[in-house]
């Protein structure tokens, strides 16, 4: 069998590869080891509830999401802007005002955070909102070290930027990331909205799937690509697969970093890996926790870093009369799945002292241990380009951006633009 292009990997960067070059009308085949298309964005449904493969949302503001999807078919549910910080026994809100003006009021009164520091993430916000993004920080500084050295207060950095771009970087104490993604994402919050898909962040790649098939790109699941070769460097690439092999002009592969390490011999692809644990629980009754729709923030080492109150974001998230939240560890806790899920209903039942949680069930727990690759300051001068292997390969994957959809969806469309150069069709 031969294929003008052929790509390893449905995920985010696979696929978004593959709409681009079927639209260009390049022959293209994709081939996904899994049953389904996604790679690390997925969603499952287990008794009526959505459930995603860990806690993942979608900013809408990255300029690769602007391009590649169509966000109202995704018929988006909303998180309101901010965050709440829970204590035992009181919570406070922290948002933006301009964004979320119902909440100035909360935001001005909170004690967690000073004047001072309030007054510093609004000049922040104006610069994000002026520059390009990413240009608010470079890549040289952690973002502890940015966001000190910015003046910010430690009761600033702990109780709220640590659990939240913690959340963001799996990395709590911010020391050990490039204020590039910090600079980068507070751009997109400060831009867009962050929000989940009414059916489901596995929605995101259904689109890209279909996108592709419509263009004309044939995509084959359960399928995986286990060898790369060149027979003779001039003429094509041959990938093995479990039931042969395929011939192609060019390969694309976009498969996870150490995979794609494996099949390309590119040293510089990270494999170093962050790793988090997400819960979700079911509770009775509609309201989930207190109503509203944002983060809840943990300001101390001790439970979850963050819950979610997903189904009062997204209520399709949930069967009716019940209601779906979800718990996210960083790290690898070194406890089972029931002692977890007893540390959130402690931490909740603290948090919320009001409300009940005796009748929370845990429907799933996911142990991820590569969630993101390690992002330490100057990451991105090490990272592979999209044709470091050789011959008629190249690569598609966040590992040659940086680890998020944008990062994972832009490379792909990199990806495109690098073969169709190679054919000379771009």
């Amino acid at each position: 069998m031969s294929a003008t292009v052929a790509i390893a990997g449905g995920g985010l960067a696979g696929l978004t590869a593959a709409c681009h070059l079927a639209e260009a009308g390049v022959g293209v085949r994709l081939f996904e080891r899994l049953d389904r298309v996604g790679g690390r964005v997925r969603t499952r449904q287990r008794d009526g509830f959505l459930l995603d493969r860990g806690f993942q949302v979608l900013f809408t503001a990255y300029p690769a999401v602007e391009r590649e999807l169509d966000l109202e078919r995704l018929d988006l549910r909303r998180f309101d802007p901010g965050a709440t910080i829970a204590r035992p026994g009181r919570r406070s809100v922290l948002a933006d005002p301009f964004r979320d003006p119902g909440a100035l009021l909360a935001s001005a009164f909170n004690r967690e955070v000073t004047l001072a520091d309030k007054l510093r993430t609004v000049r922040l916000r104006r610069e994000a909102l002026r520059d390009d993004p990413g240009a608010i920080e470079t890549d040289a500084r952690s973002i502890r070290e940015a966001l000190l050295d910015r003046g910010f207060s430690d009761a600033f950095v702990d109780s709220f930027a640590a659990p939240f771009y913690g959340g963001i970087t799996l990395d709590r104490p911010l020391a050990d990331t490039s204020a590039f993604v910090f600079g980068y994402t507070f751009a997109m919050l400060s831009r867009g909205a962050t929000a989940v898909p009414a059916a489901g962040m596995g929605a995101i790649p259904a689109q890209l799937a279909e996108r592709a098939d419509s263009a004309g790109a044939t995509i084959e699941t359960g399928q995986a690509v286990s060898g790369v070769s060149h027979p003779d460097r001039g003429d094509g690439v041959v990938l093995t697969l479990d039931g042969g092999t395929v011939t192609a002009d060019v390969a694309i592969v976009a498969t996870d970093p150490e995979t794609a390490r494996d099949l390309t011999d590119v040293s510089s692809i990270p494999t170093d890996a962050r790793a988090c644990v997400t819960q979700y629980m079911a509770l009775p009754g509609d309201t989930a926790l207190d109503g509203t729709k944002r983060l809840v923030l943990n300001p101390t080492s001790e439970g979850p870093n963050t819950i979610a109150p997903l189904s009062a974001v997204a209520p399709e998230y949930a069967p009716k009369g019940q209601s779906l939240v979800s718990a996210t560890y960083l790290g690898t806790p070194d406890v089972d799945d029931d002692a977890l899920a007893a540390r959130t209903r402690e931490t909740l039942e603290a948090w919320y002292p009001k409300r009940g949680f005796d009748g929370m069930e845990l429907l799933a727990t996911d142990r991820i241990p590569f969630a993101q690759f390690d992002q330490p300051p100057g990451f991105r001068e090490t990272l592979p380009a999209v044709d470091a292997p050789d011959g008629a390969v190249f690569l598609a994957g966040d590992y040659t951006r940086w680890s998020s959809i944008q990062g994972a969806m832009a490379s792909g469309r990199d990806a495109a633009d690098a073969v169709l150069d190679s054919l000379g069709r771009r």
